[in-house]
């Protein structure tokens, strides 16, 4: 019986310049396996580990081919994956005009490595024709000079995603201030102006996970105002996130301690979000709380 090909592997490679650090970085935000400059002599040990351990079904290596004795490996690889019953693979080539890798170059202020003591040019235009073969068997080729790094994140994004694959993830975080703030919000709120559970003796041991707590919090008219405007607010900036390349927005919820107003708001701020977009929740300080045995 035939094997599923069920392993993806995406090579990328190409010019110097032209965006490999974004495609890498667009790809691990993809949830691919990535590793970056693999020599092309490793790629057939990369691709044996692989076929032992498969929990890793979407793989993508960056590799820079700037010697024409690196070719004969790679290309006697590939041939043999053709044959693989259970890996199908991609070369992904990123080029782009002379002018604008020039351009690059002289932003960075960085010698082509092909050219370190001469003109970027000079080492452009030996590299081109170092590459020019391996651009002929690339199935995508994506020219880069006119495109900002997060114009090439979409079109890579809009090409590998999966059909049902959420890319974009929010994380709420509930924390409190005597604590200090995380360090890693996006975007923060202040919930201590909402009324306290800490002050009811019943409940001061327990936190916004419990019920009772909750629907303490969540009793008062400006509680559900405040929430009923923040989820507003959000469904609003979310879709903003998502063009702007965004993989991942953290929303802090703080109150005092971190035990009972922001931890009952994040639980429900989450659940609100998940109707549209992949989030989770993080309770940093629960467990911080005064009077934990």
């Amino acid at each position: 019986m035939e094997e599923a090909k069920n392993v993806e592997l995406v090579i990328i490679t190409g010019m110097s310049g032209a965006g490999k650090t974004v495609a890498v970085q667009s790809f691990e935000d993809l949830g691919y396996f990535c590793v970056d400059n693999l020599p092309p002599a490793l790629l057939p040990k990369f691709i044996e580990l692989m076929r032992e351990n498969r929990e890793n079904k979407k793989l993508a290596v960056v590799m820079d081919l700037r010697g024409r004795e690196f070719f004969d490996a790679l290309y006697e690889t590939l041939d043999k994956l053709g044959e693989e019953d259970w890996i199908t693979e991609q070369i992904l080539f990123l080029d782009a005009d002379n002018q604008a890798l020039v351009s690059r170059y002289k932003e960075s202020r960085r010698s082509h490595p092909l050219a370190p003591n001469g003109l970027p040019l000079e080492g452009i235009k030996k590299e081109r024709e170092i590459l020019d073969e391996l651009k002929g068997r690339a199935q995508i080729i994506i020219n880069t000079s006119d495109l900002a790094a997060k114009s090439l994140k979409e079109q890579i994004i809009k090409r590998f995603k999966e059909k049902k694959q959420n890319v974009f993830s929010v994380q709420v975080v509930s924390f409190g201030f005597k604590h200090g703030v995380p360090i890693d919000a996006d975007l923060m709120f202040d919930v201590r102006f909402l009324p306290n559970p800490h002050y009811v003796e019943s409940m001061r041991d327990l936190t916004g996970l419990n019920q009772e707590v909750s629907s303490y919090v969540f009793k008062w008219k400006e509680t559900r105002k405040f929430y009923k405007k923040l989820i507003d607010l959000l469904m609003y900036m979310l879709p903003y996130y998502v063009r702007e390349g965004k993989s991942q927005l953290v929303i802090a919820i703080g109150c005092t301690g971190g035990q009972h107003r922001s931890v009952a708001l994040a639980e429900k701020i989450s659940e609100a979000i998940q109707k549209e977009y992949t989030s989770h929740v993080y309770h940093r300080d629960i467990e911080k709380r005064k009077g934990k045995k």
